[in-house]
């Protein structure tokens, strides 16, 4: 039997972005990808830091995503790591998220990659930047409900 690979299972997540910014809205595209960059995206090799999606033309592209090149290939025949990959969106999909990052402040960043089948999908968001206090506001909750969580599990403890 061969082992089944769970459904929506993270290859990488952009930890990042949820820091960074507040999500409005999020989408799954397909990208397309060539061989090798597959097969190096199942070993987990792959990197967020600083990428973002860009509309050009009707179509919208995966910029600076940093997928390590496959280390069983030649030189020749592997991938560019940095190149501008394709997400594969609907037309209505693209016009609604073009007419919202033409608002001033809002941008695509890519959330997470994962494979859903046998197909590589990326999870992107409609992103508007945090200030520095809201970041800190969002420190501060986090922690706040962390200490709360292990306040009530310690007081739910049963004696023998």
């Amino acid at each position: 039997m061969a082992k089944e690979q769970k459904h929506n299972t993270p290859v990488i997540q952009n930890r990042k972005a949820r820091h960074d910014y507040h999500i409005d809205t999020s989408y799954e595209a397909g990208i397309a990808l060539v061989g090798t960059e597959v097969k190096s995206l199942r070993k987990g090799n792959a990197n967020f830091t600083d990428a973002y999606a860009q509309i050009k033309n009707g179509e919208i592209w995966l910029q600076q995503l940093y997928i390590t090149p496959y280390d069983h290939q030649s030189l020749e025949m592997n991938h560019d790591p940095r190149r501008p990959r394709k997400l594969l969106l609907s037309k209505r999909e693209i016009k609604e998220m073009d007419r919202q990052v033409n608002q001033k402040g809002v941008t695509l960043i890519p959330l997470k990659l994962y494979f859903k089948g046998h197909l590589v999908k990326v999870e992107i968001g409609l992103a508007r930047g945090k200030k520095k206090f809201d970041k800190r506001e969002s420190i501060k909750e986090a922690d706040t409900k962390r200490d709360m969580d292990r306040k009530l599990k310690g007081s739910f403890k049963i004696k023998m």
